[in-house]
């Protein structure tokens, strides 16, 4: 466990944060979070010269397909089909008390 963590540190915090934890939440807390900063010490004493920033582990691939142009449908025909057109655009009916 990090030497650097107390128990009264975990207190102090979830005291700020407005936590009422119970005496075991505080050791357990102590515990988990003491792991923790073990875990993030250990890591910032890896030697990374050499090795590039990366925002993700893993490489990753844009996996949408492709734009395609493709010719459209034809205005007037699907105007045609609806149940009501007006300037050539569909019309629909008014909402949110909107006078017709």
């Amino acid at each position: 466990m990090s030497a650097r963590l107390t128990r009264d540190n975990v207190a102090k915090v979830a005291d700020l944060a407005r936590l009422n934890l119970s005496e075991a939440e505080l050791e357990r807390y102590t515990e988990q979070l003491g792991a923790v900063l073990d875990h993030a010490e250990d890591v910032a004493s890896l030697d990374l010269d050499g090795v590039p920033p990366t925002a993700h582990p893993l490489p990753l691939v844009n996996v949408l397909r492709d734009d395609v142009v493709v010719e459209g449908v034809d205005r007037d025909e699907v105007l045609s089909q609806a149940p009501s057109v007006e300037d050539r655009r569909f019309r629909v009916p008014a909402i949110l008390g909107e006078e017709p």
